[in-house]
């Protein structure tokens, strides 16, 4: 087991300048003179800004703009509602143009969703509420207030400031991190050089947040006069400590300083508040000085612009949205010195080629690249491994890069996870010395891009499970519950059964008594009228003793003998029921009789018409065919008559 230096034995090696050392390690060609010799400048204002609504590690903040809106410098374009979501302000006056996707500042350049502002030219600011006197504000709402800035972490991680700062651990160490390690970087070396005082504020400001016994300005030897700088701003301060580290990539890591600084070693998938640090980057102290002092959001941060492909290196204060086009513009980019246009964002080490020149400059940007065509040559093609082990011992995490390589390329994640493929920081040293040219930090991101999708996929097939097996064991339990209702109401009717059963039986003996004299009455009818006479007298006669007793032995067999007395109680009901069926049939009967019989009367009567009818008609037709037939004889006389008398008389 691993011993670490406590406190005290820390402070002391830390005055005599005596630190640990991480494992790896390389030490590339810095170049770093080609671009820190000059102050810092301010690039003017662009007529176009494209500012990406999520800059950091979390989520998108809520968009609180829309097209056509006018917009004021400082403004806030988006709210944080989430832990993990900081706001983005609008880094000049203007218009937003549109609210659309645009090319991101990422290795793949996908789209991203983002606020285009067209600048109106004024860069006038919205109203600004400082805290001059933070130490007589709570901490809670300075982190508020860090929050609500936009602040995330400017060293190339982007993790929101507020989450760390907002730690109820107890910190030993605060250790502000001024390395810049990787070659060609010189934004954090320039600031510390010019802004040293504010850096200190911005210290001040996290030391009455988080109260740490020490703090440690840790600055890499290779920049003397930032170590300077810094060591004089911080002089008046007891606690806080200026330490020299010497250069060695990546000593700037996280992990990698922690131990340097104090033996420690932060665990796998740990922080480093874990062992008692908690660690800021120099550009991000000054960002919360300006937003606690001066009530600033962050809107700008200082960029690198190198390389030999631009004719005026320099570092430049740029807004953030700005299009990495008017930064090649501002550093004179040669385009003779390049066969085919390259810009990477980001050092030679950790950055990635831009797809296009309007790719904007966001909170993690800290240097834009262009190297001649001979200065950083394209990587050749990747050769077999010759197992050599190079990259394992340049690897600063202890981590074993070939197995990596080996698991990540057949796409075997499980055993890749197993060689702790996450505690990789990607610091580029293993594919650096690697003489096959295999670009193993490529093959590491797409493992761990595969696994985090596999991730996400698992979890949402176990919350649909979840959701599933939940609907159904409430479907269960609305199940038993209903049985178990119907189970209780079932006894309650037993008891209330059992509880009731002589009156129960006092009904149905009733209701017998009640059926026999409903027949003995009808049989009554039946009969003559002095077999009636003769009844009525015999029913009117006093009922014997003898008789009285049959009857109550009767009803008691019939109250001891439950079943006995249901089946009397059915066919009583079934003989009632029969004799009224009976009755109506006999009933329905004779309708259905006179019915029938007035029917048939109605249609013999309408046949007698119809006949009488026709009879007469007939008789009618007749004497009119006669009368007819005896008009034309007479007729027929006549003409004869007439005819032999004109004959006679000629």
């Amino acid at each position: 087991m691993t011993m670490f230096a406590d406190y005290d034995q820390i402070l002391e090696r830390l005055s005599l300048n005596q630190l640990w050392n991480f494992p790896g390690g390389i030490h590339p060609p810095q170049q770093k003179t080609l671009s820190n010799q000059t102050n810092i400048e301010f690039s003017p204002l662009d007529k176009t800004y494209y500012v990406p609504v999520k800059q950091h590690i979390g989520v998108n903040g809520k968009i609180l703009v829309s097209e056509g809106d006018k917009v004021l410098k400082g403004q806030a374009l988006t709210r944080s509602e989430l832990a993990f979501s900081v706001p983005v302000h609008a880094p000049t006056s203007g218009i937003v143009s549109k609210i659309t996707e645009h090319v991101s500042a990422h290795p793949s350049g996908i789209p991203e969703l983002t606020i285009i502002i067209e600048s109106d030219g004024l860069d006038t600011w919205t109203e600004l509420h400082p805290f001059p006197d933070y130490t007589k504000v709570k901490a809670s709402d300075l982190v508020e207030r860090i929050c609500d800035a936009g602040i995330s972490g400017m060293g190339g991680a982007g993790f929101p400031t507020h989450i760390k700062t907002n730690s109820s651990k107890p910190i030993e160490f605060l250790i502000i991190n001024g390395i810049e390690c990787e070659p060609y970087i010189s934004s954090d070396d320039r600031i510390m050089r010019e802004h040293a005082w504010q850096i200190r504020q911005g210290i001040d400001i996290l030391v009455h947040i988080l109260g740490p016994k020490q703090v440690i300005v840790a600055v890499e030897n290779n920049k003397p006069e930032a170590l300077e700088t810094m060591s004089i701003a911080c002089q008046q301060k007891s606690n806080y400590q200026v330490v020299s580290v010497p250069t060695k990539y990546p000593a700037g890591g996280e992990k990698q300083l922690v131990q340097v600084l104090t033996s420690r070693e932060v665990p796998s998938n740990g922080l480093p508040i874990d062992v008692g640090c908690i660690m800021y980057n120099v550009g991000t102290c000054y960002a919360i000085a300006d937003a606690i002092v001066e009530g600033k959001p962050l809107l700008e941060r200082v960029v690198t612009l190198t390389g030999q492909g631009l004719k005026s290196p320099k570092n430049v204060w740029a807004r953030l949205g700005t299009p990495i086009e008017s930064l090649l513009k501002l550093g004179n980019y040669d385009s003779s010195s390049q066969k085919t246009p390259r810009f990477i964002m980001g050092g030679p080490m950790m950055g990635f080629t831009v797809t296009s020149i309007l790719t904007p400059i966001v909170k993690i940007s800290n240097c834009l690249l262009v190297p001649a065509e001979d200065e950083l040559p394209h990587p050749e093609d990747e050769r077999a491994c010759i197992r050599c082990s190079a990259c394992s011992d340049a690897c600063p995490a202890s981590l074993l890069p070939q197995q990596l390589f080996w698991h990540s390329k057949a796409k075997e994640l499980e055993k890749a996870e197993e060689y702790n493929l996450f505690d990789c920081i990607e610091c580029g040293a293993c594919a650096y010395v690697c003489p096959s040219e295999i670009p193993l930090v490529h093959y590491y991101r797409q493992a761990k891009a595969d696994i985090r999708n596999q991730k996400e996929e698992k979890e949402k097939s176990d919350k649909a499970k979840i959701r599933f097996e939940a609907r159904t064991a409430r479907l269960q339990r609305e199940k038993e519950e209903r049985e178990e209702k119907h189970r209780l109401a079932a006894e309650a009717r037993k008891a209330s059964l059992s509880k009731d059963g002589g009156a129960a039986k006092d009904k149905i003996a009733a209701a017998l008594a009640r059926a026999k004299a409903k027949k003995a009455a009808m049989a009554d009818k039946s009969a003559s009228s002095t077999g009636s006479t003769q009844t009525q007298k015999d029913q009117e006669k006093p009922v014997s003793k003898d008789e009285i007793s049959a009857v109550t032995a009767n009803t008691e067999a019939q109250l001891v003998d439950k079943q006995a007395l249901d089946e009397a109680s059915s066919e009583a009901a079934i003989e009632a029921s029969t004799d009224n069926a009976e009755a109506l049939k006999k009933k329905r009967v004779a309708a259905a009789l006179a019915k029938a019989k007035a029917k048939k009367q109605a249609a013999e009567n309408k046949k007698e018409e119809t006949n009488s009818a026709s009879t007469e008609k007939a008789v009618t037709a007749k004497k009119e065919r006669v009368s007819a037939a005896v008009a034309k004889a007479k007729a027929k006389k006549l003409a004869a008559e007439k005819a032999k008398k004109e004959n006679n008389e000629s």
